[in-house]
């Protein structure tokens, strides 16, 4: 058989066409789901907002808020606020296998309900856990005043007592006394006893490289006004998060709202912002600070929605970020994105769980178990009468 032989101009037009026409090429997802694992259930409790951190040794510790569930009670739904809502600590020394059945007391506040517990462990291996507090009032408080501040939020029987820090240094076995945040000078509120409020979030604060804690703290300027929204600004420690100072906002605007804020650094060492939103749609957003949190660049619209998220570093560099999804169907969802963060809105979807009872799910976080799994934690009920557990699913890193 003669070989084709073509001119050269007809090889070119044909590799052309076939570049045109050929598929793009598809980004991996990253990860693939191994299975689900119960963390903690108890039909008594309203179990939720969990964090987890894994220990030098390899054991498990995972942080949640719990507190009963009022339907047990007669009232007509569970909610997030409740004066015995306390934060506990359940372990696990087999990779998230299997967990202790009685949970630990880790901090019950003497004036109210706690809220989020947020663990960091650092280099020094010791732990922080932030969270904050609301005070139960005997009626619901109407609006302020104009121009007068407020501790509580209109229409509700709760009043804030702002953020506090918990430390503890062998292991979450036990915890040293509340360290009270300072207020955020872009903060207008009151705690229940007129001071002004302690600063507070939900969501992961950062160890830099530079040894420095680096924490986005929500505030809320003008809230006497309706228009009003949150704001996220950042706190620095230098002295491993016993004092704090603020530095910079990390995302204003009066068309939107941020909060329930997470931090990540990157390996060139930008600290960069993953924010849950008001006003845009449940769309997540995302801020850069190059400047070691100097001064963060404008906000931007990952273009996707979600709820709080989490960013975890892999053994590659790449980051797991976890977010919960509250719109139908209702769950947990994924994507890995490359070292520096720069690819949020393309990176590849992938869905955790999509069985969730309603928009009463979420708040994940997550943890490596080895090299090539990581574990992410999280709250979820499939039917709306169910009670709130924490749940689990393993990943298998690709």
């Amino acid at each position: 058989m003669v070989p084709l032989r073509l001119p050269l101009r007809w090889l070119v037009v044909l590799l052309a066409a076939a570049t045109l026409h050929a598929e793009p090429a598809q980004s991996k997802p990253g990860i693939r789901k191994i299975e689900d694992i119960t963390v903690y259930k108890d039909v008594r409790f309203y179990s939720s907002f969990p964090s987890i951190v894994r220990r030098p040794d390899g054991e498990l510790l995972l942080a949640f808020r719990r507190a009963p569930d009022r339907r047990r009670f007669g009232s007509p739904e569970a909610t997030h606020s409740d004066p015995n809502s306390f934060l506990m600590l359940v372990r696990s020394k087999d990779s998230g296998k299997t967990w202790s059945k009685e949970p630990e007391l880790i901090y019950a506040h003497p004036f109210g309900g706690s809220q989020d517990p947020c663990m960091v462990q650092l280099s020094d291996n010791s732990i922080l856990c932030t969270s904050y507090a609301w005070a139960l009032q005997e009626t619901p408080q109407p609006p302020p005043p104009p121009g007068k501040r407020r501790s509580w939020v209109t229409g509700s029987k709760f009043a804030t007592l702002g953020g506090y820090i918990l430390r503890s240094v062998d292991g979450g076995k036990s915890w040293q006394p509340p360290i009270v945040a300072p207020h955020g000078k872009n903060d207008d509120r009151l705690d229940v006893f007129g001071n002004p409020k302690p600063a507070f979030q939900r969501g992961a604060m950062c160890e830099g490289t530079d040894g420095r804690l680096y924490w986005a703290v929500q505030t809320h300027a003008d809230s006497d006004k309706p228009s009003a929204r949150t704001q996220s600004y950042l706190m620095i420690s230098d002295d491993k998060g016993s004092t704090w100072k603020e530095s910079c906002a990390i995302a204003v605007d009066p068309k939107a709202g941020f909060n329930e804020t997470s931090l990540y650094e990157t390996p060139k060492g930008d600290l960069v912002a993953f924010m849950r939103t008001e006003n845009l749609n449940d769309h997540l957003c995302i801020a850069r600070s190059t400047d070691r949190g100097k001064s963060f660049q404008k906000w931007q619209d990952m273009g996707f929605q979600g709820h709080p998220s989490y960013a975890l570093r892999l053994p590659d560099k790449r980051v797991l970020l976890v977010y919960g999804y509250r719109h139908a169907p209702y769950g947990i969802r994924a994507r890995v994105l490359n070292a520096e963060c720069t690819d949020a809105a393309t990176a590849p979807e992938v869905i955790l769980r999509d069985d969730g009872g309603s928009r009463d799910i979420g708040y994940p976080w997550a943890t490596l178990i080895s090299k090539k799994r990581a574990l992410v934690v999280y709250y979820l009920h499939k039917e709306e009468s169910d009670a709130r557990s924490i749940e689990s699913t393993v990943v298998e890193i690709q």
